[in-house]
Formats: C-alpha cells, structure tokens, sequence
C-alpha cells in the first residue's frame, strides 16, 4: 500500500471531509467523482500533505508521516499536484520543464536528457522553444504533467485536468496520463466530474458525497453493479442536487 488514511477528518466552517479509511495501491490509476462541493479536492491536498487534517493518521508505504521537517520535505518530493487552471513560467516550454531539475541541482547533461525525453512523451519535441504563455490549454496542461512528471515521483495528483477542454486535447491528456502511469508506475490519483473519463482510464473509481466516501471499488463495477443506490444515481446521472 503506497498510501493509507485512516480516520482523516477536515473541517472549515462544516465539515467537509471524513474518511475512516483510504488505501491507494502502487501504480493503479484511482478516480474520484462526486457533486461539487462533496470534498474531492480537499481529499487531494491532504493527499499532497498541502492542507493538514484536523485529525487522523497518514501513512506512507505503511510509516506515519515523519514529524521532522527534513524527513517530510523528502516525502513531499515524491508527489505533485497539478491543478486544472495551470501555472507556467513566461518562458519556453523547454525551459518551464528544466527549471524544476535545475533546482534540484541536476547535472546540465541529465537535464537535456529528462527534458527530451518528456517532450517525446507527452508529443510535445516541435513545441520545446515556444513560449508558454502562447500555448493552448490542453498543450499547457500537457506541460504542467510533465513537468510535474520529471521529478523521480510516485504519486501523481491531478485536479480536473481536462476540465474545458476540446474532446481532441481530453483524449490527448488522457493517453499521456496512461503512457505516464504504465511506464513509471506512478500511482494516479484524478479528480473528475466527467465520469467516463474515469470509467475510461482509472483501475479503481471512488465516488464522494458529502465528504465521505460512499463506494469504491474496480472502476467497471462502479459503473455497471455499484452497490450502493446513491452511486448508481450519480453515475447514471440521475442524481439531483
């Protein structure tokens, strides 16, 4: 288990996530559907270790998180959270992917050599000297991921990733984060509220509501024998807020 929760709790001005239990296995891809406001992303943060629970424990290949500052600097580069609205250095989408590697103190050899070879993955080697902020969105996402990617990272977390994009950029993106998983084996874990998508790609599909999870399980049964009703709702679109 790369990833265990166990009685993880968030509140704001209600409570907004309760999970007794999560477990995310090594190199599956997960996708989490669920209404809006159900907690999807704040589930993701805590994930990232970007937003701390208000209690229970966070295990990381069966360890609880470390308490020293160091030790937990070194478990947080091993994951990235890239958001739907993506953020980009004024620079070339090469320079966007290297700058990362250089300031880990990469050798100027092994950055050409990462930097080409995730421009080949995510079929972006024609656009590495143009400007980011002239991209498309779905050519900036693609950059983001991979420059989320370059690290050597074995949890990938993604928030709506394909949201307002063109059905060419979505089965784009979607072929990367598969070419991505299956060759790194980096665990993914999606955020969607496209729910083919995640019938699509992910091995294993949680659906939230209320900021509990209500099922989870193989992502074909979800979709053809959930077993609980307000799942068969959400995902035959018949669930109504």
């Amino acid at each position: 288990m790369l990833v265990k929760l166990t009685g993880i709790s968030k509140e704001y001005d209600r409570e907004v996530l309760k999970i007794d239990q999560l477990g995310l296995k090594k190199g599956l891809i997960y996708g989490i559907i669920g209404p809006s406001g159900a907690g999807k992303t704040t589930l993701l943060r805590i994930i990232n270790l970007l937003t701390p629970p208000d209690s229970g424990t966070y295990y990381f290949h069966g360890l609880p998180l470390p308490v020293n500052g160091r030790e937990l600097l070194k478990l947080q580069r091993k994951m990235a959270l890239v958001f739907q609205k993506t953020l980009l250095l004024k620079d070339s989408v090469w320079n966007n992917i290297a700058y990362g590697l250089g300031a880990r103190g990469y050798k100027r050899s092994e950055i050409n050599e990462q930097v080409d070879k995730l421009l080949n993955q995510v079929g972006m080697e024609d656009l590495a000297a143009r400007r980011a902020d002239t991209l498309s969105g779905g050519e900036a996402q693609r950059v983001a991921i991979a420059r989320a990617v370059a690290f050597d990272l074995e949890l990938l977390l993604l928030d709506e990733p394909t949201a307002n994009l063109d059905p060419a950029n979505i089965e784009l993106i979607e072929e990367m984060i598969i070419k991505l998983n299956r060759a790194k084996s980096i665990t993914v874990v999606m955020v969607t509220h496209n729910v083919f998508q995640a019938r699509r790609i992910a091995d294993e599909v949680l659906f939230i509501d209320k900021g509990r999870i209500v099922e989870m399980g193989p992502a074909e049964k979800i979709f053809t024998d959930p077993e609980n009703e307000k799942t068969r709702l959400y995902v035959e679109g018949r669930m109504i807020y």
